[in-house]
């Protein structure tokens, strides 16, 4: 079994005894984990840097399970929870995946069962975090053209030639040349296959998309 490097494992229940079995449990495989009494003594720790993982009950005093996946959505975090209950019901259940829970375990429910979740909601939650990285990446990078560059890459990835986008801004082809070469440039491509994989990894939708074009003075 392969642990993600700088990965923890936390569990949240009000009952002192599942906390030592969880704690017992995941250190004899392996797992770097912390326990917690409530969700909102987990919610005051500074959010883990690298891949986690988070074993919740779902029936707790003040915050329970389902209100505290609701907080993490409200507030973006990206902790892989899977839930344990000994009190669920089909709708919970339901509810719980649907809003991105990776697993829902009855009690009592068997250790390997449990270790299994664990194990893919850290390959998940490394993957959602490799992901997240190069889309940051990549829309660092797109914010390093110009709104005229912005323009041309826009109609590039379309498969539009320079004379099609000259005549489709209004300039000379060979103006569209020059910014076509700078905006290549700044993204580190060499095709455009290349920037097409580099626009869908900065997952750029037509808001967002409009936010950086409003947010740059425009040139001629």
């Amino acid at each position: 079994m392969m642990v993600p490097p700088n990965s923890v494992v936390f569990a949240i229940d009000d009952d002192s005894s599942v906390r030592k079995g969880l704690a017992r449990l995941l250190r004899s495989a392996g797992y770097k984990q912390e326990m917690f009494e409530s969700a909102a003594d987990f919610l005051a720790r500074p959010p883990h840097s690298g891949p986690s993982c988070v074993i919740v009950d779902v029936q707790m005093p003040v915050l329970n399970g389902m209100d505290f996946q609701e907080t993490l959505l409200q507030q973006h975090r990206e902790e892989q929870l899977v839930f344990i209950t000994g009190h669920g019901n089909i709708p919970m259940c339901a509810q719980a995946m649907k809003a991105g829970a990776v697993d829902f375990l009855r009690k009592p429910f068997r250790a390997d069962e449990l270790l299994q979740c664990v194990q893919k909601a850290l390959a998940r939650s490394a993957e959602q975090r490799r992901c997240s990285t190069e889309r940051n990446e990549a829309r660092h990078l797109l914010d390093l053209l110009t709104p005229r560059e912005f323009e041309v890459m826009e109609l590039v990835i379309t498969g539009m030639l320079n004379k099609q986008i000259a005549g489709e801004l209004g300039t000379a082809e060979k103006t569209v040349k020059v910014h076509r070469g700078r905006m290549m440039q700044k993204l580190g491509v060499a095709s455009v296959a290349e920037l097409v994989r580099l626009v869908q990894r900065a997952c750029l939708a037509q808001e967002e998309k409009s936010k950086i074009e409003v947010s740059k003075t425009k040139v001629p």
